[in-house]
């Protein structure tokens, strides 16, 4: 037994010495390796805290070394900051790396802007190695960005907790007050394209207000932020053919340049009137755009020459609503480009619905239209309720995406149900007798198909890219409806379609051979 314990003894002993690290080092020779030699932070707001960036510092030698100081160039003064091997701070001494071995510094800022005096807007800096002969030192830049910043007061408490401000949403079925934190706009409001905004949270549009934004504005977008337009307000886009609008997230590293639900939407709430957006891009958010509205005889929204991709959910979500739309592009969607739900009015002419999402699986087609919505009763029970689609028209339209079925009607029983599609390339490659056999999809009759180009190549430059204008050989190429044409006579790049209108939102292109 005394022989077996001190075997045991002796093993862990070797164990131990195995597991010991060896910690005397070298002073550092100046010959450190690095992952880059340039971090740059792109495009950080004023005086708003940067994401995060990060680069590697290599020891290659055969010893392990102490680096005697690693610190920011303009000293305790920088906007920057570091973490070091999981220190934070603005300088560090005698920063240990193993043989063969590395470290990680992560690098932030928080810049004034009124500091920046680079006529380029960027705020330099450097970590610096060491010193004398043997410094090293790795660039900082980051483009600084002047902003108008939107986002919610706040009441610090007494308990040391803050109260924001908040938008009223109304109530529920218990009389209990629906909010969301948000900043409420006062009165008619015009958003300029001077410098861009970024906005925290959701700016609402209250009642008898009118949101303005001119062309070439910029509106940047935080996580779960958005606009939420109420009832009797109004959200007027004037973007221009050169000078658009553009709608996106604050995330503005290229990694993050066409991420999907970045921001939360713009919603146009029951009520809201006279809508009107045109020459903007709305890209990365969970919903483009989500249209509520009750028999509303009037668009609720207009809807020309507007860009909307990388949502998580939806492209447009209407909701017993009524949109026109003209040359719209609709793209790379999680759930669906456009779902004209619960009944309503849709006109749309001109217009590209292209969804290859591949991000995740995708229950829905490119487009859905429905006149119903469920709910669960107070027993559990599903309830149908039916709402009349007054009409669904779609004129030289192409419906496309990588899925067989990018086209479903869904009806119910007990309301109208009124479509027309016209001059149109659907993707509806099916199998399924049973959806063969609905006169829905009876795509010979011409009371409600005309002229449909079924499963056609409409041969988009570059969907990963959300480039869906069409090439030469597409079968969209001058089999547009003529009086569609003379209705919107220049596509989305201000072209003209009169001669031989295209199908969709663009007028075909030569591409130019790789």
């Amino acid at each position: 037994m005394r022989v077996v314990y001190s075997f045991i003894v002796v093993i862990i002993i070797i164990l131990l010495n195995a597991c010991r690290k060896d910690f005397g080092t070298i002073v550092s020779t100046g010959e450190l390796k690095f992952s880059k030699d340039t971090v740059l932070l792109n495009r950080v707001f004023d005086d708003i805290s940067s994401s995060t960036q990060s680069f590697k510092v290599y020891n290659r030698s055969n010893e392990d070394i102490t680096i005697p100081t690693i610190k920011l160039g303009r000293g305790e003064a920088s906007f920057y900051r570091l973490n070091v091997d999981g220190i934070s701070g603005k300088s560090f001494e005698n920063i240990d790396i193993l043989a063969k071995d590395s470290i990680f510094i992560f690098v932030e800022a928080t810049v004034d802007f009124q500091q920046v005096t680079d006529t380029e807007f960027f705020y330099r800096d450097s970590v610096v190695f060491d010193s004398g002969v043997n410094e090293q030192d790795v660039t900082l830049e980051a483009l600084v960005l002047d902003v108008n910043l939107i986002r919610p007061d706040r009441t610090l408490q007494p308990d040391g907790s803050f109260v924001f401000e908040e938008i009223i949403l109304g109530e529920n079925a218990q009389g209990e007050t629906i909010s969301i934190r948000g900043t409420s706009l006062t009165g008619n409001t015009t958003f300029t394209n001077e410098k861009p905004y970024l906005i925290y949270d959701y700016i609402g549009v209250p009642a008898n207000a009118t949101l303005t934004i001119e062309a070439g504005a910029t509106l940047y977008f935080h996580n779960n932020s958005g606009i939420i337009v109420d009832k009797n307000a109004t959200l007027k886009v004037n973007g221009e053919l050169d000078n658009t609008v553009l709608f996106e997230d604050d995330r503005l590293e290229p990694d993050f340049e066409d991420v999907a639900g970045q921001w939360g939407l713009i919603w146009l709430r029951a009520g809201s009137k006279n809508n009107s957006i045109d020459y903007a891009v709305i890209k990365n958010n969970t919903i483009g755009i989500l249209v509520d509205s009750i028999g509303n005889t009037n668009p609720t929204l207009q809807l020309k020459n507007t860009q909307i991709y990388n949502t998580a959910n939806f492209g447009i979500l209407g909701r017993e609503t009524n949109i026109t739309g003209e040359n719209v592009v609709i793209g790379n969607n999680g759930i669906a480009s456009l779902a004209c739900t619960i009944g309503g009015t849709y006109n749309f002419t001109h217009c590209t619905f292209a969804n290859y999402w591949t991000r995740s699986f995708r229950q829905f087609p490119t487009l859905l239209i429905n006149n119903f919505f469920t709910f669960m009763d107070d027993g559990g029970n599903e309830v149908t309720v039916s709402r009349d689609l007054v009409a669904a028209n779609f004129t030289n339209c192409i419906v496309d995406g990588n899925q067989n079925i990018e086209f479903v009607l869904d009806k119910v029983d007990g309301a109208a149900f009124n479509y027309n599609i016209k001059n149109s390339m659907i993707k509806f490659s099916t199998g399924n007798n049973d959806l063969l056999n609905n006169p829905l999809y009876d795509f010979t009759d011409t009371a409600v198909y005309q002229n449909i180009i079924l499963n056609g190549i409409a041969q988009f430059k570059n969907v990963e890219s959300n480039e869906y204008i069409i090439g030469q050989d597409s079968e969209a190429n001058g089999n547009a409806d003529g009086n569609g044409a003379l209705q919107v006579p220049f596509d989305i790049l201000n072209i003209s379609r009169i001669a031989s209108p295209d199908i969709g939102a663009y007028q075909h292109i030569i591409f130019e051979d790789n």
